[in-house]
């Protein structure tokens, strides 16, 4: 996809995302891969909802500022995503409301994440990662990631909100989404002792639609 159409396409994501109060105010980040093997990212302190394509950060393969604004402090938490998961082709890093909420929930915290509720969460999230509380922009939490060694899409940052790879923005977008809506069925079916889906249910999705 040429460049400029990356950029149009971040910024119609971002302004949808926006709408639809998947994250508020300046928070959230998107990035995507170019042709030339850099990425670009959305800048600093900026509501997704109102993104300029040519003001976007510009960045090398190796993360230094080409052209656009200053990039997000998140630039760290994509780099490592990019650097573990080498079909990564996009992105998308969101506060969004449930997806925060249940990291601080000790069953969550403690058990492994979410279970596999759905057959969308389980094909396009695979198993999220959770790892623990660090600084918005800590490069710390570069280090956390790194050492999940590529093994999933999504990561779950506690009391901080999702991070997920897919192989186009478009992926990225659409995972977000169900991760989202997986953790607002947790929260709403708490304590009411749900079905998840069983291993074999696990295993014959894998099967057909391959991992996340």
């Amino acid at each position: 996809m040429r460049e400029s159409d990356l950029r149009d396409a971040v910024c119609r994501y971002g302004r949808s995302l926006f709408e639809r109060g998947l994250t508020a105010g300046s928070s959230g980040n998107i990035s995507v891969r170019t042709e030339d093997g850099g990425w670009l990212v959305t800048p600093t302190n900026v509501s997704l909802g109102f993104l300029d394509p040519a003001r976007l950060s510009k960045l090398d393969s190796t993360g230094r500022l080409l052209s656009g604004d200053a990039p997000t402090k998140e630039v760290p938490l994509h780099a490592v995503l990019y650097e573990t998961r080498s079909n990564a082709g996009a992105i998308v890093h969101l506060h969004s409301t449930h997806s925060v909420a249940v990291t601080m929930l000790p069953e969550i915290q403690d058990g492994g994440g979410l279970p596999p509720m759905t057959p969308y969460f389980v094909m396009k999230c695979g198993v999220p990662a959770i790892v623990p509380y660090y600084r918005p922009g800590d490069p710390a939490v570069a280090d956390a990631i790194r050492g999940l060694a590529g093994q999933h899409s999504a990561v779950l940052l506690s009391n901080h909100g999702p991070v997920v790879a897919g192989q186009t923005l478009e992926a990225a977008v659409f995972a977000t989404e169900e991760l989202e809506e997986t953790a607002k069925l947790y929260l709403l079916l708490r304590g009411l002792n749900p079905r998840f889906l069983s291993p074999e249910q696990v295993s014959e999705l894998h099967t057909h639609f391959g991992r996340a």
